[in-house]
């Protein structure tokens, strides 16, 4: 049976309202968890997330992403969270953990004074353990809420938090290393005790029962199956006179053929139908015109529609820098190094919070350095390489962003600057780049560094027709994917995606870019990555925005940034990219350093779409009656 989100939103605004508790047994354990690391009371979490599903209950025909269903959710506990802790604060009534499941009645039972005592002892168990846990970073108690009381995985919590797995892994070893072996223990055993039971996803059925949502057939008084047709006719003649139909070749009235089976799915028994077969509507060509797209049933013609993307400016960074290059470690980004001038390679690091939009000043490098490469292991971020105006660096750094110190580390077995480097299993790999920035010579070198023994390795050269420099990097499954970027002897510009397959040590060529550029943006969210900005081959910054799908190999056009820019660096932070600094440049003529500040949210709606070549290509999973 399906059991993708939006295909039970879909269930449920027509009519199924049994379908909710899908929703509710999938991601009820994840919103009590994260309740109770704000509220620190196991009844309030239990009340805000019961008002949590029955209020997303209500807004589903409202919601317009629905694959983005469990990120809304979130949304919608922490603001009321917020609520409940203001309504606390107004009482003056308020109490404490002490005071949660404890009847303070006198009873002449001795078996009631025993009961007593053990629940007195008891929530001074919880109190002790929510001290220790009240005593850790915000980001390091919700993940140690949401592991042992949601009873979710490392890469459940990612998906939750939007924040990568690693970073995931990093804040559990962390947190659990910040606490006493007993205390976990004791996280463990009381959290164990305060799941909620099987009845809550039965309790909230049955009050969503009585919730009417608008269905969303579209033209009242037509019988369900005409109302669809008719909605698509409308829209094909909206669009104009230039579109023929053979209505020979519309298969009308064709049936969906189906069989009813009884799932239990999660904690409660579902009646499910199953599609054996999608009618098509006609049977022109593979995925042109009204024929159904195989690949694209996951994506129904009532799914949610997605959009290009949305900017919005965020607080200036404190210091215009170009070339500089940034990591996020804890959710906050940390922009490093970098040029402030000409012949100004500056040492700076500044912290920015997208939480509060807000930058903070930290300790500068020991080197002043720009075209640095940096990347975070374990909550350390390491500085490799760059160039000082008077030549290319080896040197490497290691920053402790909570003591706010760098330390000098073993120096990379050769000098690179321009060079791209991304973490993979604890490991940090260092690639391409240019030995001699000054002169253009190209460094064809991949280097390994373990930042737990501080050693270096050298692994086997870049092709010589792979040369990258000024190249964007991530990494996803054991895979660096490389984009743009420039060879410095032939200043011939990357086209093409470039894969390394660490395993394997092979280079390989993917999808070609639209617009071709060096000095770009990388970053990933899900198995999609966003190429943006960048400098052409005159310098001139250029604002263009790429997506490129990990699976399907495909790039597509996004909307472009507000400023036009390359040299510039970001990250992303829970689903949104930040790209910061950078230089508009002019062929030929001086560069400018940029304190811009802006933030891409792929996942947002345009707010106008033009309708030419966008008719749908699948037509969906339709209820059978």
């Amino acid at each position: 049976m399906r059991t993708e989100d939006g295909h039970i939103i879909h269930e449920c605004i027509n009519g199924d309202s049994a379908s909710f508790g899908l929703l509710v047994d999938k991601y009820k354990a994840s919103i009590f968890a994260l309740a109770y690391s704000r509220l620190d009371n196991f009844h309030d979490a239990e009340d805000v997330t019961q008002e949590v599903f029955l209020k997303a209950y209500k807004s589903l025909r409202t919601l317009r992403q629905w694959d983005n269903f469990v990120v809304w959710l979130r949304s919608v506990t922490i603001n009321l969270c917020k609520n409940k802790i203001r309504e606390q604060s107004r009482r003056r009534d308020k109490f404490s953990i002490k005071d949660q499941n404890v009847g303070i009645i006198e009873k002449a039972s001795l078996d009631s004074y025993r009961e007593e005592q053990w629940s007195l002892w008891r929530n001074e168990a919880l109190d002790s353990l929510n001290e220790a846990l009240n005593s850790l970073p915000e980001e390091y108690r919700q993940i140690l809420t949401l592991h042992y009381l949601g009873g979710m995985k490392g890469e459940e919590i990612s998906k939750f938090l939007s924040i990568s797995h690693n970073t995931v892994r990093q804040r559990l070893s962390r947190a659990r290393a910040m606490l006493k072996e007993e205390v976990l223990a004791m996280i463990s055993t009381n959290y164990g005790q305060q799941k909620l039971s099987a009845s809550f996803t039965f309790r909230i059925i049955e009050m969503v029962k009585k919730i009417r949502i608008q269905p969303t057939s579209g033209i009242k008084g037509l019988p369900y199956g005409l109302s669809i047709g008719a909605g698509i006719i409308f829209v094909i003649l909206s669009l104009g006179q230039h579109i023929q139909i053979n209505l020979s070749d519309i298969a009308m009235g064709l049936p969906l053929p189906s069989d009813m089976k009884v799932l239990k799915v999660g904690e409660i028994p579902v009646d499910a139908v199953k599609i054996s077969t999608i009618t098509s509507i006609g049977n022109k060509g593979a995925g042109k015109g009204f024929a159904p797209d195989p690949k694209g049933q996951e994506n129904a013609f009532f799914m949610a529609p997605q959009g290009e993307g949305k900017w919005t400016n965020k607080a200036d960074m404190p210091t215009g820098r170009l070339a500089i290059s940034c990591a996020e470690v804890n959710g906050r980004i940390y922009a490093i190094g970098g040029a402030s001038g000409i012949g100004i390679y500056s040492p700076k690091v500044e912290e920015y919070d997208p939480e509060l939009d807000k930058w903070t000043k930290k300790a500068d490098m020991n080197t002043n350095r720009h075209d640095v490469a940096v990347a975070a292991v374990n909550g350390k971020i390491y500085a490799i390489g760059g160039y000082n105006g008077s030549g290319t660096l080896s040197s490497v750094e290691e920053y402790d962003p909570i003591s706010d110190t760098w330390t000098n580390k073993t120096a990379m077995p050769a000098a690179k600057a321009g060079h791209s480097v991304v973490a993979v299993n604890n490991m940090l790999y260092v690639l391409g780049g240019e030995a001699d920035l000054d002169n253009h010579i190209p460094s064809l070198s991949v280097f390994t560094y373990d930042p737990a023994i501080d050693q270096w390795s050298r692994l086997e050269d870049i092709p010589e027709g792979y040369a990258i420099d000024g190249t964007a990097v991530v990494a996803d499954d054991n895979k660096i994917y490389c984009f743009g970027g420039i060879n410095p002897t032939n200043f011939a510009m990357r086209k093409n995606v470039l894969v390394y397959d660490i395993q394997n040590e092979t280079w390989s060529t993917k999808a070609e870019l639209t617009s071709v550029r060096l000095m770009g943006v990388a970053a990933m969210i899900g198995r999609k990555v966003y190429f943006i900005g960048g400098s052409l081959i005159s310098q001139e910054g250029v604002p263009d925005v790429e997506e490129y799908d990990i699976d399907a190999n495909t790039i597509e056009k996004k909307t472009d940034m507000p400023h036009r820019r390359g040299y510039a660096s970001g990250c992303a932070v829970d689903n949104k990219i930040f790209v910061i600094g950078g230089t508009t440049g002019w062929p030929d003529g001086p560069r400018d350093f940029l304190n811009i500040v802006e933030e891409f949210d792929p996942s947002s709606i345009s707010k106008s779409v033009d309708p030419s070549g966008k008719l749908m290509k699948t037509w969906g999973m339709l209820k059978a009656k």
